[in-house]
């Protein structure tokens, strides 16, 4: 059942392990309000930021940089590099790694990448993918195989995937990642659940997931957040962001200290 509780706040506990706070969320190139669009954002307060269709040509990372910092974020991988998504994150994140990944090309379709990184919050350290899968079915299918081999070689305990699946749950390609890794608004729902369209939301084709370690607290559209207003919603971009607030364990092989700060 979807609850309109808030979500729990970002933080890191005395053993390390840390609540981090992801947002999903297709931009369309900000070619929309993109005033809304940081609003909405900001007032999500993520630690992570999947970010799909970044824009990818003429001056992107300054567009993209632009985004960034009116929502209180860094660029952290992805973007034009990736072929639309991105991955941005807040100062509470430790980066170890990034790399842009380029998916094969099929001669008359869109070309679709991953953005990854590894970063770690406190004493957990997880991985992170953001993806646009394919329009085709078939070619849609292959790249969810994709998807889970990359997070299989990450070498990390604890991942998470997110983005625009281009498919509803149900669907095989949505089927195929829901058995591997938790589908996060099935697991905990909270807030909305339909994605798209903004107008008239019918559909749920953006997601969010996590591997078998990762608690989640709660995983939706964040129609009841404080600060995210429906005129914003309606003219950030066509797509409805996804929230989650995930519970991450500390990993017990990173030898640096970790604060309990917030």
């Amino acid at each position: 059942m979807e609850t309109s509780e808030q979500l729990p706040n970002s933080r890191t506990e005395p053993d390390g392990s840390a609540v981090v706070r992801v947002l999903s969320y297709n931009i369309r190139s900000m070619r929309d309000d993109t005033s809304a669009l940081a609003r909405v954002i900001t007032a999500c307060a993520p630690d992570l930021v999947l970010v799909q269709e970044a824009p990818r040509f003429f001056r992107w990372r300054k567009k993209l940089a632009r985004l960034a910092a009116a929502s209180g974020q860094v660029i952290l991988s992805g973007g034009g590099t990736a072929a639309g998504p991105a991955i941005l994150c807040s100062l509470r994140a430790t980066v170890e790694r990034t790399e842009d990944v380029l998916l094969p090309l099929t001669p008359g379709h869109h070309r679709r990448g991953f953005a990854t990184a590894v970063v770690r919050f406190g004493g957990a350290r997880v991985g992170v993918l953001s993806c646009h899968l394919s329009l085709q079915k078939d070619e849609r299918y292959d790249q969810s195989g994709m998807l889970l081999d990359r997070l299989a070689g990450m070498g990390v305990e604890h991942a998470i995937a997110g983005g625009d699946l281009n498919e509803r749950p149900g669907g095989r390609t949505f089927t195929r990642l829901a058995e591997g890794l938790q589908d996060c608004w099935a697991t905990t729902p909270w807030g909305g659940e339909h994605t798209w369209t903004r107008t008239a939301p019918h559909r749920r084709i953006d997601a969010i997931f996590a591997t078998k370690g990762i608690e989640v607290l709660g995983c939706g559209v964040p129609l009841d957040r404080p600060g995210v207003t429906e005129a914003d919603l309606l003219t950030a971009t066509d797509h409805l962001p996804v929230l989650a607030a995930l519970r991450i364990p500390a990993d017990r092989t990173i030898s640096t200290p970790w604060t309990t700060a917030p």
